[in-house]
């Protein structure tokens, strides 16, 4: 797995803002971390589709790391940035950060590295648009 770097957060706008709900708990009573990923995924999908202007599909989770619980009635923010493009693929770092439905304090629960290809049609993958280069007028 590929280290996550803890002094970095990618906070900018937040991707997804949701609700833990008693649905989403594991036997134990508490928020089930697979319910906590799926989310990160979706997060991690958006910033791809978004980037590669197509369908992409997760290929990898290159680091993940749970940091503090999550509970019932928690709102659940997550933070996506593209943070490396290649020919075909890109990863993306997704944070997590929850608030107690009567506070307005945050903690950051969990952080993870996704890597997506973007895929064609026929579910190939396919070139990622390349941005135009900056030119000083």
């Amino acid at each position: 797995m590929t280290a996550i770097d803890p002094q970095q957060s990618v906070r900018g706008a937040p991707t997804i803002r949701t609700i833990a709900m008693p649905a989403d708990t594991n036997p134990a009573g508490d928020i089930f971390g697979g319910w906590l990923l799926g989310q990160m995924d979706l997060a991690a999908g958006a910033a791809a589709a978004r980037r590669a202007k197509g369908r992409c599909a997760t290929i990898a989770i290159d680091a993940m790391q749970f940091l503090k619980p999550v509970f019932v009635g928690d709102e659940v923010t997550l933070y996506a940035e593209l943070v490396h493009v290649g020919r075909t693929s890109m990863k993306i770092s997704v944070e997590a950060w929850r608030r107690s439905r009567e506070s307005e304090d945050t903690e950051q629960v969990t952080r993870g590295l996704f890597t997506f290809v973007a895929i064609d049609a026929q579910r190939r993958p396919r070139a990622i648009d390349r941005p135009e280069p900056q030119t000083d007028a």
